[in-house]
């Protein structure tokens, strides 16, 4: 049966890498599998007035799975926010229910120098992070009002229904069963009315999994972990703002932003893809992006949508062996530009 991907490619880096994961996925001559392009972001909005042109929107619906770049444009940092080349990310998430966000976030033994802690401690890095990703601050009630004394006021509602926290949770408990069986909850649960509610879920459902230990912490102390000792970590499950901030973090603990790949998924495993580093404008075009991430992204996109790990892992042994063959971009201290790491992975496939 034919699966179609749409491409979104979108602003800054966004088409350069995408360029070298499409270069990955056509030199794996797999069957059944087309490509549709579709606008999105700065991009699109500069062609057709809308960060989420309805044609992307219903590109996106048909499709079995969407492989992003990334979004993010200076030019329209002025806009309304809901014309901002971030609300075509959101709107994806929202219009096709993707809450479940997964980022490993995995040491490669050749770039533990890379990482800004000590190797014996990077070397030990092998989790995966579960994001919430349809709900908290990002899509609860927010704008600007005047105080009773006429004061400029901004706020952004965090809130989560106890079914969004029990599907995520879901998500959390599953991914751990298929790793090391050890899921950490994080949560601010001593200060966060939201978080009570998160962790008293999150009790409940681990009656569904006896087979997997759940442990609890707070926001604060998960950040300190990460670079104190990251090794106790398997599977982190977290709501939207926590989960952004928490794997952002862990990319650099594994020497680049560069190399981290996700996936966001609905209940049907129609996914959207995507490295996490962002559309980095300031050196679009200049050949300085790593596209590792975006290819890693892609690989996930075969596991988890297609069903695919063989060519998944095909993927991701190149990756590894390119690595172990010297390839280095600008951001792990070398100096291969954007295609010459695309080459250096097609030479290994």
């Amino acid at each position: 049966m034919s699966k179609l991907v749409a491409i979104c490619a979108g602003d800054g880096i966004g088409p350069e890498i995408m360029v070298q994961a499409r270069r990955v996925l056509d030199a794996l001559e797999l069957e059944g599998i087309r490509y549709e392009e579709g606008l999105v972001g700065g991009a699109a909005y500069k062609a057709v007035g809308h960060p989420l042109p309805p044609e992307t929107l219903e590109l996106a619906k048909r499709a079995d799975a969407i492989l992003f770049g990334a979004v993010g444009d200076f030019d329209c940092d002025h806009l309304e926010r809901h014309l901002r080349p971030e609300q075509a990310i959101l709107g994806l998430r929202k219009e096709l229910t993707l809450f479940s966000n997964l980022r490993p976030a995995k040491v490669f033994p050749q770039l533990v120098d890379a990482s800004a802690l000590k190797p014996e401690v990077a070397g030990a890095i092998d989790l995966l992070i579960v994001r919430e990703t349809n709900g908290d601050v990002y899509f609860g009630e927010k704008g600007m009002r005047k105080t009773a004394d006429g004061k400029r006021e901004g706020y952004d509602i965090m809130s989560y229904d106890e079914d969004e926290v029990r599907r995520i949770a879901h998500s959390g408990f599953q991914a751990a069963q298929a790793r090391r069986k050890k899921l950490c909850s994080v949560d601010k649960a001593n200060v966060l009315e939201t978080s009570q509610l998160w962790r008293d879920v999150m009790i409940e459902v681990s009656a569904d999994y006896p087979d997997v230990e759940l442990s609890h912490m707070y926001v604060d102390n998960a950040a300190m972990q990460l670079v104190r000792n990251p090794g106790q970590f398997d599977v982190v499950v977290t709501g939207n703002m926590f989960g952004d901030i928490l794997s952002d973090q862990a990319s650099m603990c594994v020497g680049s932003i560069g190399m981290l790949a996700s996936a966001t998924l609905n209940a049907s495993k129609q996914g959207l893809y995507e490295p996490i580093h962002g559309s980095a404008p300031d050196i679009a075009g200049q050949g300085k992006a790593n596209p590792l991430a975006m290819m890693l992204s892609a690989a996930m996109m075969l596991r988890f949508s297609f069903d695919m790990p063989e060519p998944a892992d095909r993927i991701e042994a190149a990756v590894a062996k390119a690595l172990e063959n010297g390839a280095r971009g600008p951001d792990l201290g070398g100096s291969m530009s954007t295609s010459e790491m695309g080459d250096a992975v097609l030479a290994v496939l």
